[in-house]
Order: C-alpha cells, then structure tokens, then sequence
C-alpha cells in the first residue's frame, strides 16, 4: 500500500468515490459563467460509499449542528481547501488572500498544536475538505491515472497523505464536502435553526447591522455577539491570543460561526469544547454576511439558492 496514496487505496476499496454535488436548492450558473471554465471540476467530489446524493450530505450537517446546539455538545466543523494544505506542507504559499504564517519556521513551531486539533476534529467533528478532480492529479500510475492528462495539482493528496501519517483517517462519521458549509450557511434550513439563538461571530471585523439584515432575509432573528480576533496569523499566534478571545463569548452562546483563515481549526476546536456547541468555519459566507463579497474577490459555489432569496 506504499506505492499508492491512500486516497487510491480508499477509492479501490470502494469506501469513497468520486461524484457530483448535486443540491436541490443551488444553482450554480451565475457563479460559473464568471470564472474560469475549469472551476465547474469542483462539482464533482468524494463521497463516500454510504452517502448516494449532495441532499443526503445537507441532511447530515443540518443534523450534526442541530444535536450539537439541542443536546450542547462539542461539534467543531472545519473547511480545508488550498491554503491549508499548503500551510500543512510547510509552505508559505498557504498566504493568499489574507496573511496566514509569516515565515516557515513559524509554520513548523505551530503544526504539534494543529495536528492534536485535527485529531480532535477527526473524533468529534467535520472535515469540510475540497477534494475534487483538479487537485488529486499525481504522475505516478495507478487509480488517478487517468487525470493525468490534465491541469491540475495533487495538493489533496498530499493532505490526505499528511492526515494518514498522523493517524488521521477520513471517514463517514467525520468528512463532508466543502461546499456543503456554504449551502448550508446560506440555507433557509440553517436561519430557521438559529432565529432566536444566540450567534456569536469570530471574526476581525463584523457589521452588525448588515449581519442582521442578512439573516432577516431568512426571516431569522437570531441573537447575534461579535468577538474580535487579529486579521492575520491566528494560524501561528492563537496561543497568545486564545484566553482573551474566548472570554469575549458569552457562557450562553448556542453557535459560533469564525472566520480566522486557516487558524480556523483551532479556533473552533477550541471553542466547540470550551462551550460545548457547534464551531463553524464558515470563511466567504461571513463576508457575505457583512456585505464583503469583494473580499473573497466574488461569489462562490453552491452559495446561490434557487427559490429560498425570493
């Protein structure tokens, strides 16, 4: 099994496959006719062998985090994508839209706290992980052969690769698609849940006003708090910054939606069992919560719903 990547080996195993994301609710036209061609590859992603359709995966979050809020359990869901995988090769290209390691020592220093938190997720949480085509592209032969012939790059092989040499495996219990945090953060399932809870938003920046007229739209109220963490390197800083953030929650809180980049994992890892209640990363969709789409430099995928903005 050496000789081919686990993901090869759980793709021969028919534990996982690849298939499109098909959601009911989503339409993702306006988003793919403004991007590049290749980006509509990031509708086909691993599933696994239990799960048959994108609904059955809704279905899954919108239960994971409604247990997590009803029964106050620790319930930490986490996005991976390029940045992370970069940063968790030790490389400084993890800094793209936001600076999130400011040298590669600091990467190496951070990496025992964030491999526990994996562990930790991979127990009682998600992997939101971007595994698609257009980055499980190797050289070598063997099940992925046949991408090959295409752009791309193997960036999610080399994450999975990394969670397996930690003892870190995906399974149905702890993996879902990443784009299932954004339809379902932008779902009128998810405003019914939290209208009348109490939200807090960890974030560097939060318009109160225009988070509030976001989820209204849902015809949701929930009870929304703003604790403020830096715009950059909570990656490698959130030792020293971890107490004073936490205290800025309050003990009653019933979910918490962070955007800290890829401190993100640690940050809701932390606070998921500090309070014991769902911890979203839920990254572009705050900044569509605040207006700031142009700070994801436009929308994203699965993002648009058919018939729940009318």
């Amino acid at each position: 099994m050496k000789k081919e990547s686990y993901l090869d080996y759980m793709i021969a195993s028919q534990i996982f496959r690849f298939d499109k994301l098909d959601l009911i609710e989503i339409d993702n036209t306006p988003v793919l006719q403004v991007n590049a061609p290749e980006m509509i590859e990031q509708e086909t992603c691993l599933f696994h062998k239990d799960v048959l359709n994108g609904n059955q995966y809704f279905n899954i979050m919108h239960k994971f985090v409604e247990q997590g809020i009803s029964s106050r359990r620790a319930t930490p869901i986490v996005r991976f994508a390029d940045g992370e995988y970069a940063f968790y090769q030790n490389s400084l290209h993890c800094n793209g839209l936001y600076q999130q390691a400011e040298s590669v020592e600091s990467i190496k220093k951070a990496m025992p706290i964030h491999i526990e938190a994996l562990k930790i997720l991979a127990k009682s949480g998600k992997f939101a992980s971007l595994i698609y085509p257009g980055n499980v592209r190797q050289e070598k032969k063997g099940v992925f052969s046949f991408f090959c012939r295409s752009k791309g790059d193997g960036s999610a092989l080399k994450f999975i690769e990394f969670l397996f040499n930690n003892n870190i495996e995906l399974t149905n219990n702890n993996y879902i698609p990443f784009y299932i945090v954004y339809a379902y953060l932008t779902s009128k399932s998810f405003g019914n849940l939290v209208s009348g809870k109490k939200i807090c938003i960890i974030s560097s920046d939060c318009n109160m006003d225009t988070c509030k007229q976001w989820f209204a739209q849902f015809s949701s109220y929930p009870d929304i708090v703003f604790a403020e963490i830096p715009d950059s390197y909570v990656a490698t800083r959130w030792g020293s910054i971890k107490e004073k953030t936490l205290n800025q929650i309050p003990p009653n809180v019933d979910l918490c939606l962070v955007g800290a980049g890829i401190g993100s994992l640690l940050v809701c890892v932390d606070v998921a069992n500090r309070f014991s209640i769902p911890a979203i990363d839920a990254g572009h969709v705050l900044n569509m919560m605040n207006g700031r789409e142009d700070k994801s430099n436009g929308p994203r995928l699965y993002t648009i719903h058919k018939d729940t903005r009318n």
